[in-house]
């Protein structure tokens, strides 16, 4: 997968418009619609910019064997405190939030 599709297809993954990225990165519309369609070839710096918009950092964006989290920062607490728990604490927590869903 080329930057443009990897640029779009985590875009949309987000749910983002390109509107919404462009007032968040600074990039115009047109211009994020050039690359997405590959019709032009983004900078380093512009690149960086749309990354940290879209929540990623560059290697992530960049990187499309690497699986990119999408998780929200309530979900990433979520993950550092379980990863913290024993096995048995850990598979209590399971235990109890299948009961609750």
């Amino acid at each position: 997968m080329d930057i443009a599709q990897r640029l779009k297809q985590v875009r949309k993954s987000k749910n983002i418009s390109v509107y919404k990225l462009s007032q968040s990165s600074g990039v115009s519309e047109t211009h994020i619609r050039d690359l997405e369609r590959g019709d032009r070839n983004p900078s380093l710096d512009t690149l960086s910019r749309l990354a940290m918009s879209l929540g990623l950092s560059l290697p992530d964006l960049l990187n499309e064997n690497r699986e990119v989290s999408y998780l929200t920062d309530k979900e990433k607490e979520f993950v550092e405190y379980f990863r913290m728990l024993s096995d048995d604490k850990a598979d209590a927590l399971l235990k109890f939030l299948k009961t609750i869903i």
